[in-house]
């Protein structure tokens, strides 16, 4: 079983940075691929960014190319999402998501655990 708690949500002027963060419980969080997926009202969730466990790789949505950010901390049982020159469009709840396997993975069924979400809001 593994929890995630997500942090560092807020408000930020177009332009602006945040970073946030997805704690994890459990002994084998190493094991699971990460997910950062985000959700605006009236839109479906959609994938951000992914990083697998085992060589670091990562995937980044188009619209987020350049502009964010995906790493992790084994040690430290916590992923984040560095999140430069935002736009009002990167406004939604954000929600960090895991799941086992090696590699990383973009379809949002497979994964296997939940964040509760943070709130970005990009004014403009």
């Amino acid at each position: 079983q593994v929890q995630l708690v997500e942090s560092g949500g807020g408000l930020v002027q177009a332009g602006g940075s945040l970073r946030l963060s997805c704690a994890a419980s459990g002994r084998t969080f190493s094991s699971y691929a990460m997910g950062w997926f985000r959700q605006a009202p009236g839109k479906e969730r959609e994938l951000v960014a992914a990083i697998s466990w085992s060589d670091g790789s990562t995937y980044y949505a188009d619209s987020v190319k350049g502009r964010f950010t995906i790493s992790r901390n084994n040690a430290k049982n916590t992923v984040y999402l560095q999140m430069n020159s935002l736009k009002p469009e990167d406004t939604a709840v954000y929600y960090c998501a895991a799941r086992r396997g090696s590699g990383y993975y973009t379809k949002q069924q497979s994964y296997e655990y939940w964040g509760q979400g943070t709130q970005v809001t990009v004014s403009s």
